[in-house]
């Protein structure tokens, strides 16, 4: 077995088990957490209404905070804006995900699809460096660059294996799936999980708040 073999097979299939388990798991785990009575009455009649709300209505920065928070918004929407649409948008991925679940949609034109891995890569570059910039305000732990690296390596292995650049393009393909099962496997253990996490983080905040009276 070769080592794309390898990753086209059982690397990149165990690490959709692992990543696919994990998430279930820990979502579970979340939804089975038990909340003592609610003694106070709802200061707001559509409290319930808002507090879901606010999964969307707080996907951007209040006011207040828009000066001061501005190039960290801006810059992480264009990195996971264009993380997603390589990931969903290119020939290659689609005919993965077609695979897996039988569903196709027409892919983007290539260049297309280089220019969003590329500005996925600069972005994420230019979020670690403000970081790195600003240590007391981000407060970054190791935990973190692991996590950054784990990330920007399908991102950089992806864009080299189509450029041919560096190793034989069998090799640089095998490293970027096997990078790419790094990540799915990494990500229910780690603050990846926020893809799901901030509809229930913002769900519940809401809803507290709400029930409160506050205006959200």
């Amino acid at each position: 077995m070769t080592l794309l073999e390898f990753a086209r097979g059982p690397a990149i299939h165990a690490a959709l088990i692992i990543m696919a388990a994990g998430i279930a798991l820990r979502i579970i785990g979340v939804l089975a957490l038990t909340r003592g009575a609610d003694l106070s009455r709802p200061r707001d009649a559509f409290g319930n209404f808002k507090g879901y709300r606010t999964v969307f209505s707080r996907a951007w920065p209040s006011g207040e905070f828009t000066t001061t928070t501005r190039y960290q918004t801006v810059v992480a929407y264009v990195f996971h804006i264009a993380t997603l649409l390589v990931v969903v948008g290119i020939v290659p991925h689609i005919e993965f995900i077609t695979s897996l679940t039988g569903l196709s949609w027409p892919a983007l034109p290539n260049f297309v699809g280089v220019a969003l891995g590329t500005i996925a890569l600069v972005s994420l570059i230019a979020l670690i460096v403000r970081r790195l910039a600003k240590p007391a305000v981000y407060n970054s732990t190791l935990g973190d660059y692991v996590t950054w690296i784990i990330v920007a390596l399908p991102l950089l292995t992806g864009l080299m294996a189509f450029a041919h650049v560096g190793l034989r393009y069998e090799t640089m393909l095998a490293l970027h799936i096997l990078s790419s099962a790094l990540l799915f496997a990494y990500m229910p253990f780690s603050k990846l999980m926020h893809a799901f996490w901030f509809i229930f983080s913002r769900a519940q905040s809401g809803l507290a708040y709400a029930h409160k009276g506050v205006r959200i």
